[in-house]
């Protein structure tokens, strides 16, 4: 209590007040509190009340300071204060006393403000009594009425709670029906039945039930206009509660004649409303009451309002799955093609994590690129993101490889031009990627790599192995680091092999190295199945059991084993002027075409012959060389070499000087191959030159 007017020295000549003896009967101590001087006066009875001897008080109110705990006496002075300042001439107030022995008593004051001429108080006068047992008989009594309201509403808040926290994991409407038709989630809701309803054009179409049939025929699709109460519900935006069969029979005829059998005696109908829209309506029809408290009405309103939130929660997320899914699907090829030699499966998961919008699309991709002379190219690859707009970076990357490719660029040349493509597309994503070129003919394919992960390779024998390729920086990161250097890795597929590219999200785990997420993946293609389709669906659907936030692009392409009668295939490679790496690439690819098609004893003879031509077109013409290689059908078997460059003139046969060399080139190409000759292409020629092969030997 505060310590008011100490400076003050005069008492006044009637101070202290006595009290009336009827309130020390009624076990109440009085007290006089001068304002002026401070000094608070109490009788034996209040000595009582606070649990204090005369020789333990003092007169000054901070002793009672020992029994009246800091926060009670924060409040009494507040309340004094306030009363002082509001001018009013009496409070009152329950607050709490330590006694001597530690325990807490209830006791209650009142005050009374006595004020001089001036209206200035300088005096309160008024009473304390222990309302211990005052309390405790009010709260007993008060509390068995009170006991099965606060019961009831502890069940109808845990209603709104449960039913809001199993909404919370709902994703989908369809998990949102589920929770609201669940028979525990009926049970405690109290309702017999229920039906939801969802608003499309003007109309409601009930989309759950529960129990299963409650639909009322003739009502799964109605209009908003039509008498029914979850018309009424959608059209007012407000909850219609029924509390009587007659008023149900009274209000909505046409609905009360088609549910009399279920004996209903009241029902609520709210509507689900969501940014000032309903977008449906939920009905809860109860058989064992009548009427609605005000509590029971708050809840369920409570619920309808939950229910909604969630249902725009779920159209919305499918809104946007379905829209990215489109998105993505349009993205990627539409069809395959067939390509002959080959079998090929491809596959794509999208990553779905926690619910996030948005998060259903990403930029993975593949793509199976048909190029001239049989030959094939396999791209898999990754833009950074899963929004929107990697999906759309994917999809321009996915159409200029596929150009680049198409227009006979070497492995090398493609990657590096699609980099300058994203680096100059005004985005900040970057990509990994990779190629594969593949002659299923001889099964030579030349891969690169732009930061993305190796390829694997089943063999035929079942067993898999990564295959390490020396990669670049990733699409759009060489590019603007000036670094676009490519190295090509060449490995030969062998009839029966698969060559599988995916994207990292079929190998990452949480918790592990993707090191170790590799190898558990080689060893899931060795124990698959031997069909492409079918191991394809096999490693995805690992991929769905072990979850993941990432997407999945995965490519299998399968060299089948040649026909018995089979004629050989066709080789092609693009060889740029100034590229000495090029064209040692070209020579072996050459040879192993070669002993593919089961030519070894002339490999040398045609390599020799294949490097001679591709010089001369590179020395004397001003632009890049394109080298084919086939295998020719007929009455004996040959290899064909052709090399075809863009200038009309002609190739001369000459002698070499005594001291020279040029000149030789042609004359050894006479000597080497069985025939050779020249043909016009275009603006340009082809010099070719064909090699006999044992019918035991080809292909």
């Amino acid at each position: 209590m505060a310590d008011r007017g100490a400076s003050a020295p005069s008492l006044p000549e009637d101070w202290p007040a006595h009290p009336d003896p009827v309130l020390a009967l009624n076990n109440m101590g009085s007290f006089d509190w001068d304002l002026d001087t401070g000094l608070f006066s109490m009788d034996a009875q209040a000595h009582e009340v606070f649990d204090m001897r005369p020789d333990e008080y003092d007169g000054n109110p901070g002793t009672l300071a020992v029994r009246v705990p800091p926060a009670e006496a924060h409040r009494l002075d507040t309340l004094v204060s306030l009363a002082i300042k509001d001018g009013r001439e009496n409070y009152g107030a329950y607050f709490r006393v330590r006694r001597r022995d530690g325990s807490l008593r209830w006791t209650h004051t009142q005050g009374f403000i006595r004020r001089d001429e001036t209206g200035r108080p300088r005096r309160i006068i008024g009473i304390v009594r222990d309302a211990t047992e005052e309390l405790e008989e009010s709260e007993s009594a008060g509390s068995r009425d009170s006991a099965a309201l606060d019961a009831a509403r502890r069940d109808q808040t845990n209603v709104v709670q449960i039913a809001t926290a199993a909404l919370a994991h709902a994703r989908t409407v369809q998990d949102v029906i589920d929770v609201v038709t669940d028979t525990h989630g009926l049970t405690l809701l109290g309702s017999r039945s229920m039906v939801l309803g969802l608003v499309e054009a003007g109309r409601i179409r009930l989309v759950a039930e529960g129990p299963a049939g409650s639909f009322v025929p003739g009502t799964r699709v109605t209009r908003t206009d039509e008498p029914y109460p979850m018309s009424e519900a959608v059209r007012t935006l407000s909850p219609c509660f029924i509390e009587s069969p007659e008023e149900f029979a009274e209000r909505f005829p046409a609905l009360w004649s088609h549910i009399t059998g279920l004996r209903i005696t009241s029902a609520a109908y709210l509507p689900l409303i969501a940014q000032a829209r309903p977008i449906g309506a939920m009905g809860l029809l109860y058989d064992d009451r009548r009427g609605f408290s005000t509590e029971e009405r708050n809840v369920l309103v409570a619920l309808g309002s939950s229910i909604a939130q969630s249902l725009q929660r779920a159209m919305l997320y499918e809104q946007e799955k379905d829209l990215a899914q489109g998105l993505q699907q349009a993205m990627l090829p539409r069809t395959i093609p067939s390509v002959p030699g080959a079998d090929v499966a491809v596959r794509y998961r999208a990553a779905a994590v926690g619910g996030t919008l948005g998060r259903d699309i990403g930029g993975d991709w593949y793509d199976l690129i048909p190029l001239p002379g049989g030959r094939v190219g396999a791209v898999i690859g990754d833009v950074q993101g899963h929004d929107t707009h990697a999906a759309a970076v994917m999809g321009q990357l996915r159409i200029v490889l596929r150009a680049y490719a198409a227009e006979g660029h070497t492995p090398a040349t493609v990657m590096a031009r699609a980099s300058v493509f994203l680096r100059d597309l005004d985005t900040d994503r970057f990509a990994t990627c990779l190629y594969a070129e593949a002659d299923l003919a001889t099964g030579v394919v030349q891969v690169v790599r732009a930061g993305h992960i190796d390829p694997l390779v089943r063999y035929a024998d079942g067993t898999c192995r990564r295959v390490p390729v020396e990669g670049g920086l990733p699409l759009g990161l060489s590019a603007e680091f000036g670094r676009l250097e490519y190295p090509v890795c060449t490995l030969e597929l062998d009839p029966c092999d698969t060559l599988l590219l995916c994207t990292d999200g079929l190998v990452e785990q949480p918790g592990t190295d993707l090191d170790d997420g590799v190898r558990a993946l080689t060893a899931l293609i060795a124990e698959g199945p031997e069909d492409v389709r079918a191991l394809a669906n096999r490693l995805i659907a690992a991929a769905e059991a072990r979850g993941g936030d990432d997407d999945v692009a995965l490519l299998l392409l399968r060299r089948r084993a040649p026909e018995a009668a089979r004629a050989g295939g066709r080789f092609q490679q693009h060889v740029a002027p100034g590229d000495p790496e090029a064209l040692r690439q070209a020579r072996h690819l050459i040879r192993a075409a070669v002993r593919g098609w089961g030519a070894r004893e002339r490999a040398d003879d045609i390599e020799l012959v294949a490097d001679e031509l591709i010089t001369n077109a590179l020395m004397h013409t001003e632009g890049a060389a394109i080298v084919t290689l086939r295998a020719l059908e007929g009455s004996d078997r040959r290899l064909r070499v052709e090399v075809e460059d863009s200038s009309s003139a002609l190739p001369r046969r000459r002698d070499a000087g005594e001291d020279g060399v040029s000149g030789r080139g042609l004359l050894l190409v006479e000597r080497l191959a069985d025939v050779w000759g020249v043909e016009a292409r275009g603006g340009g020629k082809a010099v070719w030159s064909e090699f006999r092969v044992p019918r035991r030997a080809a292909v």
